[in-house]
């Protein structure tokens, strides 16, 4: 097999692994207008059967919201029905125009994998402009100075593997911050942290991030561009919510409705360590003893998760989480999220871990790479330290990093 197929069968591989998503229809947005009267109330959920309040269902968002509040909506908590409508026309234009191939042969060209007019969606933009409630500007807080000394360290090892690329070449966005140059003698150094995002090597499983990996499930989780859906099932003192999220990044969590404690320090779990119990007709859920090897807007092992869940109605369901960590940011926030129930025949999940069972691609892309240092070895390749792998930049769900094609929102 070619280096080149190799490559290509390790990016695609990769790239699913980030979600495929399909066309938006520039329609009209539903909704209600910020000063309209709300709808009347749905009739009450049903009790589980030994008397707690009953969760259960396939659940899942309706619009699209960004985690965190634009520039451009600074101050305002809401948009109005004409700014969603035309926010959306906007960005179906844009993901409608299927650019991403205009550089054929390049990295970027190449790290696009799909050709967007067939595999890019977004869901309508909600009412809300941001998923953070508070802070009440809408955005995460400022990163203390270790985080920041953390995120520095990794982002200075990220540019020196990418300044002998054409990525710094050509002054693109990815090298924001660094300069091209020959091949670094980093390269051959380890990451400075655990990395949970990719660089640009491909010598081991690990420096190809989380994603490729299949291992970017990750609490908390608000899903994506084109969303994502829970199924909760419960029993007594027995919480269970399956994520289906991302392209076979589904998991299957289990939180305990108990009065014992968490488990010991020294015990680390990926997804952490639930302590759920009941308030009124709230669970609220305790979470920590997170993995160092996660990481959520810069917080690893020092993460602690406080969620609120609350059937509101028969068809809603609300959901609270407050993130708190003093060694990454300087104060705790929250995000707010409303779901809603699904038809529990006509949209079963079907679980299966499809990612890990399938990632091929993985091996492929580290064999394709052991084939380019043997072409190089024999002076029938380039460098492969010039090549761009990870960081290249390009297009991201559907809209380009620079230009007019960036997404409406960060204009």
């Amino acid at each position: 097999m070619t280096r080149r197929v190799l490559e290509l069968i390790g990016v695609a591989a990769a790239v699913g692994a980030v979600g495929l998503l399909l066309e938006l229809a520039p329609v009209p947005v539903a909704g209600q207008a910020q000063d309209a009267p709300e709808p009347p109330a749905a009739a009450p959920a049903e009790p589980t059967a030994w008397g707690e309040p009953d969760l259960q269902g396939i659940w899942t968002s309706d619009y699209e919201i960004p985690l965190q509040r634009p520039a451009r909506f600074a101050g305002r908590e809401f948009l109005t029905d004409e700014e969603r409508a035309e926010l959306d026309r906007e960005r179906a234009r844009i993901i409608g125009l299927d650019r991403r191939r205009n550089d054929r042969g390049s990295e970027q060209d190449v790290g696009g994998a799909y050709s967007a007019a067939i595999f890019l969606t977004h869901k309508h933009l909600g009412r809300r402009t941001s998923l953070i409630v508070d802070p009440p500007d809408g955005r995460i807080p400022p990163l203390t100075a270790e985080a920041q000394a953390r995120r520095a360290a990794f982002r200075e090892y990220q540019l020196a593997l990418l300044q002998p690329t054409d990525v710094c070449r050509d002054g693109l966005p990815g090298c924001t911050g660094g300069q091209y140059g020959p091949p670094s003698p980093r390269r051959a150094e380890p990451p400075p942290s655990y990395p949970v995002g990719s660089f640009n090597r491909s010598d081991n499983p690990e420096d190809r991030g989380l994603g490729e990996r299949c291992m970017q499930a990750l609490l908390p989780n608000f899903g994506s561009v084109a969303g994502y859906f829970l199924q909760v099932v419960q029993s007594p003192e027995t919480v269970s919510i399956f994520y289906d999220t991302g392209q076979g990044q589904g998991w299957q969590r289990v939180i305990p409705v108990t009065d014992r404690p968490h488990l010991p320090s020294h015990i680390r779990q990926w997804w952490g360590d639930s302590r759920g119990r009941w308030e009124g007709d709230t669970l609220v859920v305790d979470v920590t003893n997170f993995s160092p090897k996660t990481d959520y807007q810069g917080s690893r092992e020092n993460l602690h998760l406080v969620e609120r869940w609350t059937r509101r109605d028969a068809e809603t369901l609300d959901y609270v989480v407050t993130m708190s960590d003093p060694t990454t940011w300087t104060r705790p926030w929250t995000v707010a999220m409303e779901f809603s129930l699904q038809d529990n025949q006509a949209n079963r999940i079907y679980k299966e871990p499809r990612c890990h069972e399938g990632n091929y691609g993985l091996p492929a892309l580290l064999a394709g790479a052991r084939v380019e240092e043997q072409e190089f070895a024999a002076g029938e390749g380039p460098d492969p330290a010039t090549l761009c792998t990870a960081g290249c930049g390009g297009f991201a769900a559907g809209f380009a990093e620079q230009g007019d094609e960036i997404n409406p929102l960060r204009r």
